[in-house]
């Protein structure tokens, strides 16, 4: 196959709305505590009766009505998440019932906050490879499932919500919208950020991964540019996973960015780990701030210290 592209996005988040105002009638904190060290205005907060993959469901219907598409032109459906609580049947099989998808490769890829970008990559290889024609690729977390809500370092950050994208090969005569993946880790530092136990907690050694996003990540992603051929001037948007804005802007001015849009959406949805990007760059299309077919460097990293990032043309 000749390569793939992302046809269309989507997005959802829970109605409930959690602002620092009510974290602080919950938890040591204030609202300027709060946006002085991150940035995070408000986050969406799924309820009990909400799963991982009734987020990513919803998420996904919105990708494939954009893209004009039914359930039965899906082949595949991987869905990046570390918060499902079930093992099986996975988080991708259960999204796929609920669609009504027809016999889809159904997988789950659980890379935390780097798993929108590595399930892309994967998406596309495997397009590439001529085993998929189309793909639904999902990133849907519910962190207040796993969020330490007597830890004020850590559960201020946390939302939950769903991004999804219709990935399908191009025509012959097309250009390939998805460039190459540059991925990786730091295994050895993998205890910085963690989700773990019984029940799983999240929590993070905050200044490692400060240190470690703002000195190591910007040279990685500026690779990631030339992996497609661009520079980083050439960029129109940056979509950086939504940890926390300190490191988000930084980070982007580290790149070079300098003529992008960037993604902000933490201050209004928190950190949403594999859902972010997804989410993120739903949100820019739908308020038309991203053109169409213009370079959009998408960029995950965090959990086990992982990092995923390839230039795309927007949907």
């Amino acid at each position: 196959m000749h390569g793939s592209r992302i046809a269309a996005i989507g997005h959802y988040q829970p109605a409930r709305v959690l602002t620092n105002e009510d974290l602080a009638g919950m938890v040591d904190t204030s609202d300027e505590w709060i946006r002085t060290r991150v940035g995070i205005r408000t986050r969406h907060i799924a309820g009990p009766d909400e799963p991982v993959d009734e987020l990513a469901a919803h998420a996904a219907a919105k990708a494939l009505a954009a893209a004009g598409l039914g359930p039965a032109d899906i082949d595949m459906v991987l869905v990046a998440t570390s918060t499902a609580i079930d093992r099986s049947p996975n988080t991708a099989a259960r999204v796929a019932a609920r669609l009504g998808i027809p016999g889809p490769a159904a997988m789950d890829i659980n890379v935390v906050c780097a798993g929108f970008t590595h399930a892309l990559a994967t998406a596309d290889h495997t397009i590439r490879a001529g085993a998929a024609t189309r793909v639904l690729v999902i990133g849907a977390e519910k962190m207040t499932d796993v969020a330490d809500w007597s830890d004020r370092s850590t559960c201020v950050l946390v939302g939950d919500g769903a991004g999804a994208a219709v990935v399908e090969a191009c025509a012959p005569e097309q250009e390939p919208g998805i460039g190459p993946v540059l991925w990786g880790s730091v295994p050895e530092m993998g205890h910085t950020v963690r989700i773990e136990g019984t029940p799983p907690r999240f929590a993070q050694e905050g200044q490692s991964v400060y240190r470690w996003a703002t000195t190591r990540l910007p040279a990685i992603a500026r690779q990631a540019c030339e992996r497609t051929g661009i520079t980083p001037e050439d960029l129109a948007g940056v979509v950086l996973h939504q940890a926390n804005l300190r490191i988000i802007e930084p980070l982007a001015e580290k790149i070079g960015a300098v003529n992008a849009v960037i993604a902000r959406d933490v201050t209004e949805s928190g950190n949403t780990s594999a859902a972010s990007i997804p989410l993120a760059l739903s949100k820019l299309v739908e308020q038309g701030a991203l053109p169409t077919g213009a370079p959009v460097l998408l960029f995950g990293f965090g959990g086990n210290l992982s990092y995923a990032g390839q230039v795309i043309h927007c949907p």
